[in-house]
């Protein structure tokens, strides 16, 4: 038997709950971002693995808010613009749990680095975390405002990490180069700069999909 359909106000409470479940997860995977890199910084082992049990909360709540949309879709009559609303909702949740799995993985490298002396102070990696939480912060107030051209701001201070992971991949090579014992260290923190790099292009590509739905048009930004 096919659901009735449901009222407009029915349907704009159910998108509500849908935008109050991402922006929950959001909190969570920033504030997982944000202890994987302090438990990296104070070899805080405690921490770290803290981090990593959370990240099954996180997908918990990801295949929940999945799964809200794609019975919003099958048993309601959204108009386009609720239709772009829907659809921009499931691939948001979706790179949001990814970045989620980006933070365990710097919390497994945290973990497993804090039995060692840091090979260096880290200065930069904070710093692309730290660009990283702005951008994700930005985004979800883009999608919020339904604000195209916020979105394509925030795309742009994707080059800033791009530079920085640049920098690391230089700093830790020459740390490589003059001593073979810091090579798996290097190469540790080598990981954790491309896990960074890779969080900054999936908030692109959140910012990516609420441009899509303001404007409808599928398309790499300019």
């Amino acid at each position: 038997m096919v659901p009735p359909i449901k009222s407009r106000a029915s349907l704009d409470r159910d998108l509500t709950v849908l935008r109050d479940n991402i922006l929950r997860i959001s909190h969570m995977v920033d504030s997982a971002i944000e202890r994987a890199i302090r438990a990296l910084k104070d070899q805080d082992v405690d921490i770290a693995r803290q981090v990593i049990a959370d990240d099954k909360k996180i997908n918990v709540i990801r295949y929940q808010v999945e799964s809200d949309c794609y019975h919003l879709l099958g048993t309601q009559q959204p108009t386009a613009r609720d239709l772009r609303s829907i659809v921009t909702a499931i691939h948001i949740v979706v790179e949001l749990e990814r970045i989620g799995d980006h933070a365990e993985g710097i919390a497994r490298i945290a973990d497993r680095l804090a039995q060692e002396p840091l090979l260096k102070p880290l200065i930069d990696v904070p710093r692309m975390a730290q660009i990283a939480r702005d951008m994700m912060r930005l985004s979800l107030n883009a999608y919020l405002d339904w604000d195209s051209e916020q979105a394509k701001m925030i795309i742009e201070r994707d080059q800033e990490i791009d530079q920085l992971n640049q920098q690391v991949y230089r700093e830790l090579l020459m740390f490589m180069l003059q001593d073979p014992r810091n090579i798996n260290r290097a190469t540790d923190l080598l990981w954790v700069s491309h896990h960074l790099e890779r969080i900054g292009d999936r908030i692109k590509n959140i910012c990516e999909r609420v441009m899509f739905m303001e404007t409808g048009e599928v398309k790499q930004p300019d």
